[in-house]
This record gives C-alpha cells, sequence and structure tokens, in this order.
C-alpha cells in the first residue's frame, strides 16, 4: 500500500511540475512536457497495431511452425531466424517483450528468444538506415559484423546458464 502511495505522489509531483513550468514559462520544465506529450502520442500510434499484429500472430502461426524454426533442435539456423524477425520488429522493446512472450509460449528455445530480444536492440532496419546516412553506410556494417555474433554468443551462454540452474519462466496463464 505504501510504495502505491509514492508511485501516485511522484507522478502527481512530475505533473505538477509540467504544469507550474507551463503557467511560469520556465524552459526546460516545457521541453520535458513536450518530450511527455510525444513519447505519449509515438506509444499511441504504435502499441495498437503491434498488438492486433501480435493477436494476428498467435492466431496465424501454429506452434508446430515456430517450433520448428526457433526451437532447441533448429540449432543456430533459429538464431539467423530470429535476427531476421527482429529487424522487421517495429516499436522497440515496447513490441519485442510481447513478440518474445509469444514465441516462449509456442516453443521457441530460450537461447533463441535472447537473440531475438537482443537484435530487435541493434539490427531493427529502421536504425540501421538511420545510422547509414548519419554515421555512414560503413559503420552501420561493421556494427551488425560485431554487435550481432556477440549477442548470439551471449544469447546461447545465457540460455544454457538458465538450463543448468533449471531456471523457470513463470506464464502469465
Amino acid at each position: 500500500m505504501k510504495n502505491r502511495w509514492v508511485k501516485i505522489s511522484l507522478a502527481s509531483l512530475y505533473f505538477l511540475f509540467i504544469i507550474v513550468s507551463a503557467l511560469l514559462k520556465f524552459k526546460p520544465g516545457i521541453a520535458i512536457g513536450n518530450n511527455f506529450l510525444e513519447f505519449c502520442l509515438y506509444i499511441v500510434k504504435i502499441l495498437p497495431c503491434a498488438f492486433i499484429l501480435i493477436g494476428l500472430f498467435e492466431v496465424w502461426i501454429k506452434s508446430e511452425t515456430i517450433k520448428k524454426h526457433f526451437g532447441v533442435e533448429s540449432g543456430l539456423k533459429a538464431h539467423f531466424w530470429a535476427i531476421i524477425l527482429a529487424s522487421f520488429t517495429i516499436g522497440g522493446i515496447y513490441v519485442a517483450l510481447p513478440v518474445s512472450y509469444s514465441l516462449f509460449e509456442k516453443g521457441a528455445d530460450l537461447e533463441v528468444i535472447f537473440t531475438y530480444i537482443g537484435a530487435s536492440g541493434v539490427a531493427r532496419i529502421p536504425m540501421t538506415l538511420f545510422e547509414a546516412l548519419f554515421m555512414g553506410l560503413g559503420f552501420a556494417i561493421w556494427r551488425r559484423v560485431f554487435s550481432l555474433p556477440l549477442i548470439i554468443i551471449s544469447s546461447i551462454l545465457l540460455g544454457r546458464y538458465l538450463k543448468t540452474t533449471k531456471y523457470k519462466i513463470v506464464s502469465g496463464k
């Protein structure tokens, strides 16, 4: 109960700060408020579409297909498919986490899920285009060349470690 009041108090102070900043024309506070509104608009634009697509993914893609391409038996090929799927993921981590949960529920290997989450932070196509435009195509390519193998290696190590410690992921169902 106390934790809830702390959260409510902090949120109230945040919004009070934004309102007072607007009234007193305090530029940093106004900028914070504008950033908050832009973020909310971004979320409102992205999340409904993303959740519809995730729902369709849940219904249309069979567990057997996920187990075949992302399961324990698929080996390194599964990591490749996880990177391909991650490169087309829009919305960043807001979408990657529900998709990874859906993959887990349908039988994807834990190592492959870690690869998907890591690659969704590194290898998304819009991010690659942005980097190529501002940092140069060479930078974008070399970043993928070095990042993706490290993501795969760390995913395999983390997945194997969790499997040896008998770690269980609690299902939301």
